[in-house]
């Protein structure tokens, strides 16, 4: 998109914009944009940055490199703990409340979002997708549930989902707020007030492209912003 830079490298660096030092934040499986935002942000705000994993369920201080032959060694090797998947699920991610980017297959207004199949059928889908893992479980309690589309489409983001095996915003929720930020190849989204709104605008990419590319209305924040562009230090890291 930029003359030195990526759309990929502009997702990866607002990834890392939003990490904390001293945060945790959870890898999941085959998620290299995510493992390089979260990369990115310990080599430079966020030092102490602690990693889970849902490789063996662990606790790791190093992050995991992006190899896909080398990253189970890291975390089965170097974990300060292990733990079953129920454990980790149930007693410490509640206790530890982390951060954890999820890939919408569709997503609506609210933040529900659906990573089971696209089609009604669901003996017969049109789509099948991955799956749910503990997507489920998680969003029903966790208040740092971020979104990432890296192709931003009605085909993702659409008026009602087929499934929803992550919870938005509803408002019997005592806990788990929904989703809090989404990132997309286009803009960056909060759900303020519990709807997808439009806060920032990538270089390069008009209002109109957005709205357009969205299979529901989408409000916006006054002033809408741009996007800032990586820095050459985050690009070389």
């Amino acid at each position: 998109m930029g003359d030195d830079w990526s759309v990929d490298e502009l997702m990866c660096v607002c990834i890392s914009r939003r990490i904390e030092d001293g945060d945790v934040v959870v890898q999941g499986l085959a998620t290299p944009m995510v493992a390089a935002g979260y990369l990115l942000a310990k080599y430079t705000h966020a030092p102490n940055l602690i990693f889970a994993s849902a490789i063996g369920q662990t606790i790791c201080k190093d992050g995991a490199p992006l190899g896909l032959s080398t990253i189970e060694q890291l975390w089965l090797n170097k974990s300060i703990n292990h733990f079953g998947f129920v454990n980790g699920v149930v007693d410490l991610m509640p206790s530890i409340n982390p951060i954890e980017f999820f890939r919408p297959g569709q997503v609506d207004r609210n933040g529900n979002f659906n990573n089971i199949a696209i089609g009604t059928n669901y003996r017969v889908p049109r789509l099948k997708l991955p799956g749910v893992g503990g997507i489920p479980d998680v969003t029903c309690y966790l208040n740092g549930v971020y979104l990432y589309v890296p192709r931003h489409s009605r085909v993702t983001f659409v008026e009602h989902v087929d499934y929803v095996s992550g919870r938005g915003h509803t408002h019997e929720r005592k806990r788990g707020q929904g989703p809090a930020y989404l990132i997309s190849n286009l803009g960056e989204f909060d759900f303020y007030e519990g709807e997808m709104r439009l806060v920032s605008r990538h270089p390069g990419i008009s209002e109109e492209r957005i709205l357009a590319k969205t299979g529901f209305p989408v409000g916006k924040r006054a002033p809408l912003a741009t996007t800032e562009p990586p820095s050459a230090t985050e690009l070389k890291l």
